[in-house]
């Protein structure tokens, strides 16, 4: 099958398809995905840090993946034609951000291995290298 750009139901889908995974509602109604009680995808509220430069209102679509490493987020937010990003609030986090609207700058592929990394960092050590051991083409 050809690589698709990525969609907001790839994101759920992904994140849904991780062993262990429950999702959650937040206070308002957001999906969080987690693993052992922790977080790796978020979908944020509309928060003051988050805002169209133009107008100031608040982005209602941004979704927070986590990642291993200050390397991985720089490597990933760095360039600033990226759809991810981070903002002073989330300095000295390991998460990025990427607003719904700009999946599709990114394929399903690329989507597919950020959400599994985001699960292998936050599940446990036992769960992460059992996933691990019997993915094909991931260290199995």
């Amino acid at each position: 099958m050809a690589d698709r750009p990525a969609t907001v139901g790839d994101v759920h889908r992904i994140a849904a398809s991780m062993p262990h995974v429950k999702r959650l509602e937040g206070p308002k109604g957001n999906p969080i995905y987690q693993v052992g009680g922790k977080s790796f995808v978020f979908f944020r509220t509309p928060q003051p840090d988050c805002t169209d430069p133009d107008t100031g209102e608040r982005w209602a679509d941004v979704i927070m993946l986590w990642v291993e490493s200050d390397s991985d987020k720089l490597a990933l937010t760095q360039d600033p034609g990226s759809p991810f990003f981070s903002t002073p609030h989330f300095d000295g986090h390991p998460s990025v951000l990427v607003r719904a609207g700009r999946l599709a700058e990114i394929d399903v592929t690329e989507l597919t291995e950020l959400v599994q990394d985001a699960w292998l960092c936050r599940a446990s050590t036992k769960r992460a290298a059992a996933w691990l051991a019997a993915q094909p083409t991931r260290g199995g």
